[in-house]
């Protein structure tokens, strides 16, 4: 699935070509991905796109204007989550069309913004300011921008697996499996460790490993395994710096051990024996036999 490297990479491929392009129609496959697809039909030709950023996992395009609005500065905003498979590309139209491409926007450029998601896993919604300040107030600070004391503060007080505490978005935004792993082998942190049993000098290590990952990850474009290109429709390439995600059975490339996986909060977690310690397992006390 995305991550931030990967939404960061496909936005500022976006950055590049979209601000103050029209959108003059909108062509849709398959819609049971999209918030009422109607809505979406009517009301973004005509509008106008602002500014493209990353909000955790998703794409946020801004937009005003639009077929069927009567005040000009309206500002509406354009989400997308890419889900597993989804992926975002300007082309131009004659380009060949790959499979399970679902929605069109055609540009007052002559390109077109294709959007593709062989699963539907995706998410593709119109919103307004209201719903936008809802969604920013459920959710936790971004990964890169949140600062060393609140990462220490949150993660801190929290009696959750540090591995399932950073998928939470509702802690910490952007961050997913892939990345979640890299990070903890950085900081030798074990997936199953519980955040409020690790002391402050450990998440301050665990939060400059998590920057640290996610700043040289966006650097190589995000990595790919299957699916994911960037705006361009280009692969990532930091899948060939991963330390210990999908490398089970291989050597740790700081001690040599067997990397090995195991389940944390429902998902494969990748780690190394012994660079991350796995937490003690209390020991029961037995009754005397009398």
């Amino acid at each position: 699935m995305p991550e931030l490297p990967e939404v960061e990479t496909v936005v500022r491929g976006l950055q590049a070509v979209l601000p103050g392009r029209r959108i003059l129609s909108v062509r849709l496959g398959k819609t049971d991905f999209i918030d009422d697809p109607k809505l979406l039909s009517e009301r973004l030709p005509g509008s106008s796109i602002g500014w493209i950023s990353r909000f955790g996992k998703f794409i946020f395009v801004e937009l005003s204007g639009g077929a069927r609005d009567t005040n000009s500065e309206a500002q509406l905003h354009l989400l997308i989550h890419l889900g597993m498979t989804g992926r975002v590309t300007a082309c131009a139209p004659s380009e060949p069309v790959r499979p399970h491409t679902h929605v069109f926007f055609a540009l007052d450029d002559g390109n077109e913004l294709r959007y593709t998601d062989p699963r539907r896993f995706g998410k593709i919604r119109l919103a307004d300011d209201a719903w936008m300040d809802a969604l920013r107030a459920r959710w936790g600070e971004d990964a890169l921008a949140i600062g060393a004391a609140e990462f220490v503060q949150r993660a801190g007080r929290r009696g959750a697996r540090i591995k399932a505490l950073l998928l939470d978005q509702h802690t910490v935004r952007g961050i997913g499996n892939i990345y979640a792993d890299e990070s903890l082998w950085r900081a030798k942190i074990h997936p199953a460790r519980r955040a409020d049993r690790l002391n402050a000098k450990q998440l301050r290590t665990l939060h400059r490993a998590i920057r640290t990952t996610l700043l040289a990850a966006i650097d190589l474009r995000g990595s790919s395994f299957s699916d994911y290109v960037d705006a361009e429709g280009n692969p990532g390439m930091f899948q060939r710096m991963h330390r210990v995600y999908q490398r089970e059975g291989k050597a740790c490339r700081r001690c040599g051990s067997a990397i090995r996986r195991v389940q944390v909060a429902g998902r494969s977690s990748f780690f190394c024996p012994r660079c991350q310690l796995a937490p003690r397992t209390p020991k029961r006390s037995r009754a005397r036999k009398k």
